[in-house]
């Protein structure tokens, strides 16, 4: 299973950079530099929501179905004519809104900060990556067979196991909203909107994903 880095450095996620660049009028630099941090956040943010069985299986009912990673089977078309599909951008504003809650705005303007990307243009870029990471792990979930939560959570953590300390870091200063050093709880904060109880979070993730 390959990392996010190898991700980027990959056909598709130069496909990626590419297409999301000449949408968001960034350069590709400026665009790996973003989507470098910005994925391994949603990507833990995604972790810790299937830490839970509840969480890891609205997580693979969206990646059996919906983001199944025929996303990823024609870029060319999906970045090319006059532009993404609106329905594309929808998607990703509501796995943003699920996946992040309110810490959302926060993360845009940490990301942006950091990259040097105004914090609109950022959100643009989170709205297109969002469902291409989602769309990336379900060809990983069916490459690798996995049918479970440990192995989803075996998946995720791969994925982020290669990130670099600076990015780790980001990542825990980000989604730990009490400073605890856990990103666990915050981001159960997050989705259930304070209410942790165990039906809340099903719930929230099957609107979330759909049928």
């Amino acid at each position: 299973m390959s990392g996010l880095s190898s991700l980027l450095n990959s056909d598709i996620g130069r496909q990626m950079i590419g297409g999301i660049s000449s949408q968001a009028g960034t350069s590709e630099s400026q665009t790996s530099n973003l989507l470098s941090m910005a994925l391994p956040v949603l990507t833990g943010a995604m972790k810790k929501n299937a830490s839970t069985p509840e969480g890891a299986q609205g997580l693979m009912n969206a990646l059996n179905s919906k983001h199944d990673g025929s996303i990823l089977d024609n870029l060319g078309g999906l970045f090319g004519g006059g532009g993404v599909d609106s329905s594309v951008l929808d998607d990703g504003t509501g796995i943003l809104g699920h996946v992040l809650g309110g810490k959302q705005a926060s993360v845009e303007s940490a990301l942006s900060s950091k990259s040097g990307v105004d914090a609109g243009t950022v959100s643009q870029v989170l709205k297109m990556a969002a469902p291409l990471i989602l769309g990336f792990l379900g060809k990983q979930t069916r490459q690798n067979n996995i049918n479970d939560s440990s192995g989803l959570n075996g998946l995720l953590g791969g994925l982020l196991g290669g990130e670099s300390k600076d990015n780790q870091n980001l990542i825990t200063t980000l989604l730990d909203a009490d400073g605890d050093g856990s990103v666990l709880d915050d981001v159960a904060g997050m989705v259930l909107g304070g209410n942790k109880k165990k039906s809340g979070l099903g719930g929230l993730l099957g609107g979330l994903f759909g049928k």
